[in-house]
C-alpha cells in the first residue's frame, strides 16, 4: 500500500518554463491543486508585477495569483522544481531545452503545441533528442488560457509512463481542471500541433463567407488528414479521436478566441499581408506548423490537401480566390 501511495504521489514543487497567458493559467492551475509553483519569465517586468501586484499583466491581467506562485527570471532556480511544465512556442524549445539544468529522471511536460519547421519533428521527438535523461511527458486537450485562469471547467490529456502520468493528474488535478492519462506521447503531440493548421484553414472559409455548412465538411475532412498522418506516425486512433485530437480540434476550428481561427478568419477576409504578420500581432501556431506538417506528411507518403492548401496560402504561393477548389473540391471517393 504504501508502494501504491508513492506512485500516485504528487510532485510538491512545480516549475513552469514560460510566463505567457497559458503558462500562467497552468501555474494557477498548479497552486490550485496545492503545490508551490516557481513561473519563470523572460521578462523582467512580469517577475516584478508577479512578486508587486500577484498577477502577469502583460499577458493574464486581472487575475490575481496567490503567495504559492513565486517568480523568477534565473532557469536555474526554476529548474530545480520536482517537475517542469514546459511553455515555450515550438520553434523555441530546442534553445529552452538546451539551458535548463535538469536532475535525472525530472519529469517534463510539454504544454506547448507545434512541429519544428526546420526538421519537421513533433515537440516530443525534440525533448528526446534535447533532454534524453528526462522523463517526457505532454500535455494538451481543449484549453484556452482564459477559461483555465477563470476556473471554468477544462479537461485534458496527460501523456506519459503510466506512472509518471498518475503522480501528474494528482500533481495538477482539481475540480475544475481535469487530466486524463495517456501513454500515446506521439499521438498528443501530433493533434495539438496539427489543430492549429486545421483551424487556419477553418477561420479562411469562414472569413470568405462560405457557410457553416462548408466550415463544417472542412472540419470533417481535415479531422481525417490528422487521422492519415497519425497511423502513419504510429499514434492511437483512441487518442485522436479524444480532448488532444478532435475535442481540441473542434475548440480551435470553430471559437474567435483561438488565434489560429482568428487569424484564418483575417486571411479569408482578404486583410492585407503587411497587416497579417504586422509586428506584436498575437502569435498563430499553425503559421509556422503549416508547411512543417505538410514536409513531415511528404516523407511519410500521406497526402495532405488541406494542409498543403493553408501552407500555400500562407506562403503567399496560392491566391485566395484560387483556394477555394483547394480546400473544399477535392475528386468524389469513397468517404
Amino acid at each position: 500500500m504504501p508502494e501504491q501511495q508513492g506512485k500516485t504521489a504528487p510532485y510538491d514543487h512545480v516549475g513552469v518554463i514560460g510566463a505567457g497567458a497559458w503558462g500562467t493559467a497552468l501555474a494557477l492551475v498548479a497552486a490550485r491543486a496545492g503545490r508551490n509553483v516557481t513561473l519563470w519569465a523572460r521578462e523582467a517586468e512580469i517577475v516584478d508585477s508577479v512578486h508587486t501586484a500577484r498577477e502577469n499583466r502583460l499577458y493574464l491581467p486581472g487575475v490575481i495569483l496567490p503567495e504559492t506562485i513565486t517568480a523568477t527570471g534565473d532557469l536555474a532556480v526554476a529548474s530545480k522544481a520536482d517537475a517542469l511544465l514546459i511553455v515555450v512556442p515550438a520553434q523555441h524549445l530546442r534553445g529552452a531545452l538546451s539551458m535548463l539544468t535538469l536532475a535525472m529522471e525530472t519529469p517534463l511536460v510539454l504544454c506547448a503545441k507545434g512541429i519544428e519547421r526546420d526538421t519537421g519533428k513533433l515537440v516530443t521527438e525534440i525533448l528526446n533528442e534535447c533532454a534524453p535523461r528526462a522523463e517526457p511527458a505532454i500535455l494538451s486537450g481543449p484549453s484556452f488560457a482564459k477559461d483555465v485562469a477563470r476556473h471554468l471547467p477544462t479537461a485534458v490529456t496527460i501523456a506519459a509512463k503510466p506512472d509518471i502520468a498518475a503522480r501528474l493528474q494528482a500533481t495538477l488535478g482539481h475540480l475544475t481542471f481535469r487530466p486524463y492519462a495517456s501513454d500515446d506521447l506521439v499521438g498528443v503531440a501530433l493533434g495539438g500541433a496539427a489543430k492549429n493548421v486545421y483551424a487556419i484553414a477553418c477561420g479562411i472559409v469562414a472569413g470568405m463567407g462560405l457557410g457553416e455548412s462548408a466550415r463544417a465538411a472542412l472540419l470533417a475532412r481535415s479531422f481525417a488528414e490528422l487521422c492519415r498522418l497519425g497511423e502513419a506516425l504510429g499514434a492511437k486512433s483512441e487518442t485522436l479521436m479524444g480532448l488532444a485530437g478532435l475535442g481540441d480540434l473542434v475548440l480551435t476550428a470553430t471559437s474567435p478566441t483561438s488565434r489560429n481561427y482568428a487569424f484564418g478568419l483575417a486571411v479569408g477576409k482578404a486583410v492585407p499581408r503587411a497587416e497579417l504578420f504586422a509586428p506584436g500581432r498575437p502569435l498563430a501556431e499553425g503559421v509556422e506548423t503549416a508547411p512543417a506538417l505538410v514536409a513531415r506528411a511528404r516523407r511519410e507518403h500521406v497526402e495532405l490537401p488541406i494542409a498543403e492548401a493553408v501552407a500555400d496560402i500562407l506562403s503567399g504561393k496560392l491566391a485566395l480566390d484560387a483556394a477555394l477548389p483547394r480546400l473544399m473540391a477535392r475528386p468524389l471517393k469513397m468517404e
